[in-house]
């Protein structure tokens, strides 16, 4: 599957819509390294997250004549709110499921949108296939948060930015692996335009599903999946997601990082650049710091993929009381 040209047809279909996030220059973690690091700040997208991207694109590359069948998704959080700003941008209507569990800011985020809210299930992959299925019987659009070539095209235009950007070489993208929507179209994009580039995936140790599929030969699925400060990356993928082969012939390496790896990475940018970052991103950011001598003297992106954390969390967290 080439979805290169899907990447530079979603750029061109969005650009109006998201926001060309900053490429910031860290000077600390550069200093650390001894070489170049940049954060890629998708922190300060619309709605929060990376997600804005690729749900704008399905919805928007999907046929004005459909819209009168509505909309399905499924989601903790970030993609629900990317869905529901694509929503109402394109002036049509949907229906959000969340597990009973997902982020109270997110959750509030999501009421100041029109999108219908419901909860079903308390893990995001039986929330996830519970929502498929109403879909399909109900003859509605189903938009996966990852599993859809739209959905991966659009994230993809992050690498497009990055690029363009830079204006030099990069010698590894490090960013957050859950159901691998983003990895899959930045490496895609990557792998074309810059293939000497290493792609670094990075996952939480309490839900590294990508992982161990790659490692198994096979989608693998925890039956009972442990709670992460990641918890935009929680929750696994679709046994026939597409993700998995795209990550498995563009990922270069990957790197699992505990929880306590991830609160350190969520304080460091606090404290380094004053920046709220939400666990996914701080995976992230953990992952550089723990082989840090991977990367010395090199030029590095990290993709701080998100900021929508609780902020009873994040403020326990920064002051040590996690």
């Amino acid at each position: 599957m080439n979805l290169y040209p899907s990447i530079l047809a979603a750029k061109k279909r969005i650009h109006s819509n998201i926001l060309q996030t900053p490429l910031f220059p860290s000077t600390y973690l550069s200093g650390l390294s001894g070489g170049k690091v940049y954060l890629k700040l998708e922190s300060e997208q619309y709605t929060g997250s990376f997600k804005a991207r690729g749900a704008l694109n399905k919805i928007l590359a999907t046929p004005k004549s459909d819209y009168q069948k509505g909309f399905v998704t499924a989601s903790t959080g970030n993609h629900a709110q990317g869905f529901a700003r694509a929503l109402q941008i394109a002036g049509a209507q949907g229906t959000i499921y969340l597990p009973e569990g997902a982020s109270p800011a997110k959750v509030e985020a999501l009421k100041s949108y029109p999108a219908e809210l419901k909860f079903h299930g308390t893990d995001p992959l039986t929330t996830e296939l519970y929502a498929k299925k109403i879909a399909q019987e109900e003859g509605k659009i189903w938009v996966s948060p990852y599993n859809d070539p739209l959905i991966i095209a659009g994230q993809g235009t992050m690498g497009v930015e990055i690029l363009e950007q830079a204006k030099e070489d990069i010698d590894f993208v490090l960013g957050c692996v859950g159901g691998g929507g983003m990895m899959s179209g930045v490496a895609t994009y990557f792998k074309t335009a810059s293939p000497d580039t290493k792609i670094v995936g990075c996952l939480p140790a309490n839900s590294p599903e990508m992982y161990l599929s790659i490692q198994k030969g096979e989608v693998v699925v925890i039956e009972e999946p442990l709670d992460t400060l990641s918890d935009g990356s929680a929750g696994g993928l679709e046994v026939d997601s597409i993700t998995y082969a795209i990550c498995k012939n563009t990922i270069d390496q990957y790197c699992i990082t505990t929880e306590k790896e991830i609160a350190q990475g969520i304080q460091l940018i606090a404290k380094k650049h004053h920046k709220i970052i939400e666990g996914a991103a701080a995976v992230a950011v953990a992952s550089f710091l723990k082989e840090i001598d991977n990367y010395r003297g090199k030029t590095i992106v990290i993709i701080i993929c998100g900021a929508n954390i609780a902020m009873e969390k994040f403020v326990k967290i920064v002051t040590g009381d996690w």
